[in-house]
């Protein structure tokens, strides 16, 4: 696969910062080579022309209706993280996600 990148997105670039780590262990171990980018959702636009996928932390859910509109015209998948998989850190559910998102 070629490089793919997966924006994380939370509210300050935190908690996110820890799951793509565990995100790119995860792909690591497969041999699948991501770029995993960790930021808040303010950020989005400044990265969507670059990314593959963006996933987004539970606790945004919220948002989710405002950042589907955004990213429509940019033909970006956009997924929301399950809540047991992110209150685990669970890289490998995740890469899971982003993978089936980006075909």
């Amino acid at each position: 696969m070629a490089d793919k990148t997966i924006f994380l997105c939370c509210s300050t670039g935190a908690s996110s910062g820890f799951m793509a780590k565990n995100i790119r262990q995860a792909a690591k171990a497969r041999g699948i080579e991501v770029n995993v980018i960790a930021r808040s959702d303010s950020v989005i636009e400044d990265y969507i022309e670059d990314v593959d996928v963006i996933l987004i932390a539970p606790h945004l859910s919220y948002l989710m209706d405002d950042l589907e509109e955004l990213v429509d015209e940019y033909d970006v998948p956009i997924a929301m993280i399950p809540k047991k998989a992110y209150g685990d850190m669970d890289g490998d559910v995740i890469l899971d996600l982003a993978l089936e998102e980006m075909k």
